[in-house]
């Protein structure tokens, strides 16, 4: 089981709680969690990852181990702290404007 904590705005339109978790199938990857994350809430298909193009929507952030990885590759091997529920993969919601 992996633990992954979302923003305000997912839990409202996936009707989840601040923090869940979801069994990965295969290989832990941001790819693979955020997967489970949408099957289990339906609410949230799409609205991490752009089902068209496949990226990570504009203002959403991915953190593991207290580290920024937004940027990393989708199948990049998540570590044992996450995989283990030891630490949590967050989901955040970036803020924009000025």
């Amino acid at each position: 089981m992996i633990r992954v904590q979302i923003p305000f705005h997912l839990q409202t339109l996936g009707a989840a709680p601040a923090e869940v978790t979801v069994d990965v199938t295969g290989t832990p990857t941001p790819r693979s969690v955020v997967t489970a994350l949408e099957a289990k809430y339906p609410g949230l298909q799409g609205m991490v990852i752009d089902p068209h193009t496949g990226k990570r929507r504009p203002l959403v952030r991915f953190y593991v181990c207290q580290q920024d990885w937004t940027f990393e590759p989708y199948d990049k091997v998540l570590p044992d702290a996450i995989t283990s529920g030891k630490d949590v993969f967050i989901i955040l919601g970036a803020i924009s404007g000025g």
